[in-house]
């Protein structure tokens, strides 16, 4: 951990040099929460081949722990020292209240193709998240799914009674915390590289990600038995500092948009498919690994601990909670409708 924090004040004394001219220069910086090859760094590679090719602008993509902890690359992008950040809601929670919503267990499907015609069709992700965004100085690009959440623990999740005296990692998210306590775990805030030694150690007993995070991060090595809860999706935004887009060209304005476009549909392209893979990976890799999916009955015993979540979600968040909350829920609603 030393070391990394090193690592991660080397990088950032190496931005603020390269400052000197300006932070609207076409040095381009952009940081993520994930590793290489992971989904955010899909898509930040495609953004990066986008505008390099289409423009004499150049990207620098700075990954996980390279700038610090999640909290650290919002910060710079907040401050300028960065142009564009890619940040989970669990994280940007604590900043916007409201982008908690994705964690209201259960009220996300988590068909693929339901979620992704939401995401393409939401008023609320389209049109409600940007304001909000904006009130905090962020121009929200894109918002976009990554994976279905899966559980992993010490031993199988089947029922609430599971979670008993377990401590479950949460991200720094209030409402995440306040889920684990409906499904009656002692939910642990903790940031993501203390993740895995505090599941080899015993400071936590589980933990939630998408699937190919679990797998990128050799999470099933310390925490084997994977519960698929169908509580939810991971959803990440990509987004860039508020004055440093307003700053820019309406030229370099469109290449912005077009590049996230384009790394939009090359990253739905690339999770296609890929909980299975990255689940193959860790059943070929691991003997100890255990893989339970809940049937409806047993989701149901969760699914009835929701709307306390969702209580604490409109509590926290008031009148403008309520009014995305109702949106939230049109969109959904219109875009199952369509699909029957």
């Amino acid at each position: 951990m030393k070391s990394q924090k090193l690592l991660a004040t080397a990088g950032i004394g190496a931005l603020m040099l390269g400052m000197s001219t300006s932070a609207f220069s076409d040095n381009w910086r952009y940081a993520h929460e994930e590793y290489e090859g992971d989904v955010q760094d899909v898509f930040a590679q495609e953004f990066k081949r986008y505008v390099e090719e289409n423009s004499d602008h150049n990207v620098q993509v700075y990954r996980f722990g390279e700038l610090g902890e999640s909290d650290d690359i919002m910060e710079q992008t907040q401050n300028g020292i960065l142009q564009f950040v890619d940040q989970s809601p669990g994280f940007t929670g604590a900043l916007i209240p409201a982008a908690q919503i994705f964690f209201i267990p259960y009220l996300m499907p988590t068909d693929m193709d339901t979620v992704l015609e939401f995401f393409d069709e939401s008023k609320a992700i389209n049109e409600m998240f940007p304001e909000l965004y904006a009130e905090h100085g962020l121009k929200l690009l894109q918002m976009f799914p990554e994976g279905e959440m899966v559980v992993t623990a010490d031993e199988p999740i089947t029922e609430p009674a599971d979670f008993d005296n377990k401590k479950i990692r949460v991200m720094t998210n209030p409402l995440l915390a306040e889920t684990y306590n409906a499904f009656g775990a002692t939910p642990t805030p903790l940031p993501w590289g203390e993740v895995y030694g505090g599941l080899q150690t015993g400071i936590i007993d589980g933990q939630e990600n998408p699937i190919f995070w679990i797998e990128s991060g050799g999470l099933y090595e310390v925490s084997p038995n994977l519960t698929f809860t169908g509580h939810g999706w991971f959803t990440t935004a990509m987004m860039a500092n508020q004055d440093f887009y307003e700053g820019l060209s309406d030229e370099d304005k469109q290449l912005v948009q077009d590049a996230t476009d384009a790394a939009y549909d090359h990253t739905i392209e690339h999770i296609q498919g890929l909980a299975e893979d990255s689940l193959d990976k860790i059943m070929e890799a691991c003997d100890e690994c255990t893989v339970t999916r809940l049937n409806d009955e047993q989701i149901a015993t969760f699914k009835e601990r929701a709307p306390q979540v969702e209580d604490a979600f409109l509590e926290m968040t008031g009148e403008d909670g309520a009014a995305l909350l109702e949106q939230f829920k049109a969109d959904l609603e219109a875009v199952q409708q369509a699909e029957e």
